[in-house]
């Protein structure tokens, strides 16, 4: 819809990527105006430039390269000076990690002189879009752009015109020729993959890493070497070197590292040798061609459906809803950037929407908790650790309780004239008016991804959640969602067992029991029961009490209350399960926190399955505390 769009305002070229051609941008250059390469995640034009810079006699000597960081300044400006005294080119890459650095570069390029500058000099800057990037150098540079191409079958054809694949003389140098061939393909797939798995967003990678030709040229060179070296496949070793150093080598995230191992293993294994019925896919259309010359790989890939459907990623149908949702909200929040501040239809201005706002939430707010009061009610107590939980959850929400009233009063006092607008109440405002959570709240604030509305009702029934325990006593069945600080409640769980049987805390471990949907009123003997978790990429089935595919168009199911029992890691029950991350938001990245912990990640979870793990771990299937609506 988008794309017809601006097709029908603006043409047809400004839908369609024209093909990279470094020779044209070159002859549009000069001595004096820089070459930039804005990068994008999967493309790494330096292997392109270098062959380039080949072609036109420039190696060696005559093409030097820096990576700009930490006290790279000074030796980019020897080399800088020295290109422009001998005519070499100068590749300075990474421009936007060096912040500080820019207003010397801005200046060295506007007192680059055409009488005092040798006519072979270039300067080739590489850098991500960035707010530190000098704007005079973007204006007066020529810009190019090397975007990795959308679609699996684009990607994995863009990897065989790739060099070392391209060159007729490695394509055929193995001394296993079918073997190279069938996992060499299968690499190039996997490759893929791993860049069109950012598409659907954290169902995809919790982290949008960027993959890019590099890994894939080192893994196919040593997976050339590896086939030369050993009479059989040493598959744990190029499983290794791929899924571990190679690829794994940008990976920070420990889930996303099993799912990265788990989709290597469909192309690095025996069956794509031993097998010539094995698929890549349950849907059969993909899988490693049979041994043939280069172009025989070319036509089949070309074949290959344009727009695959989301069970090569191992996804389900309603991953591609994710995906959409992900990319109109983009969308929709690049179009609000550009929004100016305007009146409503309904004559209302801006300022009197805020106040009404500011005053709506404030009649909202209840009074701040008495944590003397609750300290004497809920003492510190050896055999109940969560009257601690208690009194420091209660301390948390305090500080967010008075943020949140503190801001609201100082903005009404502000449209009224009474105090200064500050740029911290600037940015509630506007907050506000884009029905966001204002950065001043998220500061003291637990993760939230919800729009404005559903934060303040959500905040205001996490609040009522403590006043009923402190009203009526420890809850039966605790809101794991509603804990600021959800890792001190289940510890709390843990101790309180450990204490009453006398083990040491660090030998314990949880069992998960998803029990019936009822209401519970009695507390297990031990353990905690639990609420207010939602499965993400799957359902919970309540009749066979296994995960499940999920109903066409419903993304996320209820889970019913679990029991979490503590239990000796050793004794453990073995029995066929998923294990399954625990996440405060749908956004499942996070930072580490001062604790220790992930400002996101909560536990793993096992629940029951018929079907293997790596299934559900294609499927990217977690659970969460609370959704994004």
């Amino acid at each position: 819809m988008v794309q017809e769009f601006v097709c029908n305002s603006l043409g047809r070229p400004f839908i369609e990527a024209p093909p990279f051609n470094l020779g044209k941008a070159f002859v549009d250059s000069h001595c004096c105006a820089p070459l930039i390469f804005i990068l994008s995640p999967g493309s790494d034009p330096m292997a392109a430039l270098l062959k380039f810079g080949d072609e036109q006699g420039y190696s060696g000597n005559k093409l030097t390269s820096l990576s700009l960081g930490q006290g790279q300044g000074p030796i980019a400006m020897r080399l800088i000076e020295t290109g422009l005294k001998e005519g070499t080119w100068v590749v300075l890459q990474n421009c936007h990690l060096a912040t500080s650095w820019m207003s010397t570069l801005e200046r060295v390029c506007e007192e680059l002189n055409p009488d005092t500058t040798h006519p072979d000099f270039r300067l080739w800057l590489t850098s991500y879009p960035s707010a530190t990037f000098p704007v005079s150098v973007l204006q007066n540079g020529v810009k190019m752009t090397n975007e990795a191409p959308k679609g699996l079958r684009a990607n994995i054809a863009r990897s065989f015109l790739m060099d070392p694949i391209s060159d007729p003389e490695f394509f055929s140098s193995s001394s296993k020729p079918a073997v190279f061939k069938a996992l060499m393909y299968g690499l190039c797939f996997f490759h893929a993959l791993t860049q069109e798995r950012r598409k659907f967003g954290p169902i995809g990678w919790n982290i949008p890493y960027e993959f890019n030709e590099t890994d894939l040229r080192i893994s196919v060179q040593q997976l050339h070497m590896f086939l030369e070296q050993y009479q059989t496949v040493p598959f744990e070793a190029i499983h290794y070197m791929t899924g571990e150093c190679n690829y794994g080598g940008r990976v920070t995230d420990d889930w996303d590292r099993r799912t990265l191992r788990t989709i290597l293993s469909i192309f690095y294994t025996a069956k794509v040798i031993e097998d010539p019925n094995y698929k890549f896919d349950p849907s059969g259309l993909y899988y490693a061609p049979p041994e043939g010359d280069y172009q025989s790989y070319i036509d089949y890939t070309k074949a290959l459906p344009l727009n695959p459907s989301p069970e090569i990623f191992g996804m389900n149908a309603n991953a591609d809803i994710t995906k959409d949702q992900t990319e109109t909200q983009l969308l929709f929040d690049s179009i609000i950037l550009t929004q100016s501040r305007s009146s409503g239809g309904d004559g209302k201005s801006a300022d009197d929407m805020v106040y009404d706002v500011a005053a709506d939430v404030l009649s909202k707010l209840p009074a701040d908790f008495n944590i003397e009061a609750s300290m004497r009610r809920f003492p510190t107590s050896y055999t109940q650790s969560m009257n601690t939980v208690l009194v420091q959850e209660m301390g948390r929400f305090n500080k967010l309780l008075r943020a949140i009233r503190e801001s609201c009063i100082n903005i009404r006092k502000a449209i009224k004239g009474l105090v200064v607008m500050s740029a911290e109440l600037e940015e509630v405002v506007n907050g506000i008016l884009k029905g966001r959570i204002p950065v001043l709240w998220m500061k003291k604030s637990y993760p939230s991804l919800k729009p404005l509305g559903s934060y303040v009702k959500d905040f205001l029934e996490r609040l009522h959640f403590l006043q009923d325990w402190y009203d009526n006593g420890t809850p039966a069945v605790f809101w794991m969602s509603g804990f600021f600080f959800t890792q001190a409640f289940l510890t709390g769980g843990q101790q309180n067992y450990a204490r009453k049987h006398t083990i040491p805390i660090d030998l314990l471990g949880f069992d998960f029991e998803v029990l019936e949907d009822h209401e519970y009123r009695q507390a297990p003997d031990d353990g905690v029961y639990i609420r207010g978790l939602y499965l993400d990429g799957a359902r919970w089935d309540r009749k066979t009490k296994l995960i499940a595919e999920s109903y066409p168009k419903v993304l996320h199911d209820p889970m019913p209350p679990m029991w979490l029992k503590p239990v000796k890691r050793q004794d453990q029950s073995k029995r066929m399960c998923y294990l399954s991350p625990v996440y405060k938001t749908s956004e499942r990245r996070g930072t580490l926190s001062t604790t220790g912990h992930s400002t996101n990640y909560v536990i793993a979870m096992t629940l029951n399955t018929d079907m293997p793990a790596e299934h559900w771990i294609k499927r990217g299937v977690a659970l969460l505390c609370q959704l994004s609506s």
